[in-house]
């Protein structure tokens, strides 16, 4: 069996995500086992020698995404996939794949922490860290699942994402939607947009820089390359001394995403001109909205949301467009307000923003939990 065929699969999340990834072209998986993630390191061992890659088990995480930087600079779409605590040690490994410009994709499988905290338990903790987590001036592409179904297609974007921009991509679950079993529908592989890097051309030589997004040779193919990640010109020259050089590098880092925000941006979102009542969610605890939102509006509460697929660069135009309708603003969460505070300054004063958090035990915020929030709200507003 090679790539997946088109129909309907009952597929675990983290199988999805496997699937995804192959179809992508992603040929290379390193990693190192870890709760709630080790699942799709286990389909990946099975499933990528059967379409000619490889999969292997690094010492620990940090080695892991070394291995996957190399395979990458071969040529390769690769990826690896971890949880918090691994997460947090391949965090100098990122920094120097943004300053390289090294493209691959980082399923990370939220868990409860700090530090191994509830290893089985869902969380959504690692936002920030996602976005912060490296040192230094860079901007990432977080992508955040909310079913079994995305897992598929925004695994397939975050490769494409990667590719385009020549960018480290995070695909931020949780366990709930790494472990959930639910039907996935396959397209026909050739309606599916697959993007590979973009390679120079004969006598380039300018591979950091010559412009945007600049194209990107593979070990091996006849360019003499240098992969740094101090600060280098735009043929990869280090030039740790010239403020000049170093600022026109990690600008250009950060405009080739920044620039393009709102291309990248993907939410779904509804009633959002209308509502009196605005929901900002993500991820598993997203999946509450859509009967909360029912339900009020029973109650003859108008309510809207925008469920964010992008998480950063944060889409700031969309929260800006709900404060017009809306007065007040929940932010369901499984930590401690992490995007509620980006929420907040997307409002900038236009409307209300209230947290809803709930930590500990992996358990999800309840549409009867939201929906009582919301009819809290409205009778505050009597």
């Amino acid at each position: 069996m090679k790539t997946i065929k088109q129909g309907t699969y009952f597929w675990q999340g983290s199988e999805a995500c496997a699937e995804a990834a192959i179809i992508a072209g992603c040929r290379f998986f390193a990693g190192y086992p870890i709760t709630p993630a080790s699942e799709l390191f286990e389909h990946m061992a099975k499933r990528l020698p059967q379409v000619g890659g490889i999969t292997i088990q690094m010492e620990d995480e940090m080695a892991s995404l070394g291995a996957v930087i190399g395979a990458s600079w071969t040529g390769n779409k690769a990826m690896t996939a971890t949880s918090g605590p691994g997460f947090s040690l391949m965090q100098e490994l990122i920094g120097y794949a943004f300053m390289t410009e090294t493209p691959f994709v980082i399923a990370d499988m939220q868990r409860a922490g700090p530090s191994t905290g509830q290893a089985t338990k869902c969380g959504q903790g690692d936002v920030m860290q996602a976005r912060w987590g490296t040192h230094g001036d860079y901007s990432a592409i977080v992508l955040a699942p909310n079913s079994v179904q995305e897992m598929f297609t925004l695994t397939i974007k975050a490769f494409n994402h990667a590719e385009k921009y020549r960018t480290p991509v995070i695909l931020l679950a949780d366990e709930i939607i790494a472990h959930m079993r639910e039907q996935v529908t396959v397209p026909s592989i050739e309606n599916i947009e697959i993007i590979n890097r973009r390679k120079p051309k004969a006598g380039e030589k300018a591979f950091f820089g010559s412009e945007e997004v600049p194209p990107m040779p593979a070990v091996g193919e006849g360019y003499n390359v240098i992969v740094t990640g101090s600060t280098h010109d735009e043929y990869g020259v280090r030039s740790t001394a010239n403020p000049i050089v170093h600022r026109r590098l990690v600008e250009r880092l950060n405009n080739k995403i920044q620039n393009h925000a709102e291309e990248i941006a993907d939410y779904e979102s509804y009633n959002i001109e209308k509502c009196q009542i605005g929901i900002v969610a993500f991820g598993c605890t997203s999946r509450a909205v859509y009967e909360a939102t029912e339900n009020a509006e029973k109650m003859g509460i108008r309510t809207g949301y925008v469920r964010l697929k992008t998480l950063w660069p944060f889409p700031e135009k969309i929260i800006k467009k709900l404060t017009k309708s809306a007065e007040k603003i929940i932010v369901p969460e499984m930590n401690l307000k992490q995007i509620f505070y980006e929420v907040e300054r997307s409002a900038h004063g236009s409307a209300e923003v209230i947290p809803l958090n709930k930590i500990g035990g992996g358990e999800l915020i309840t549409p009867e939990e939201l929906t009582a929030k919301i009819q809290e709200i409205a009778e505050e507003k009597k």
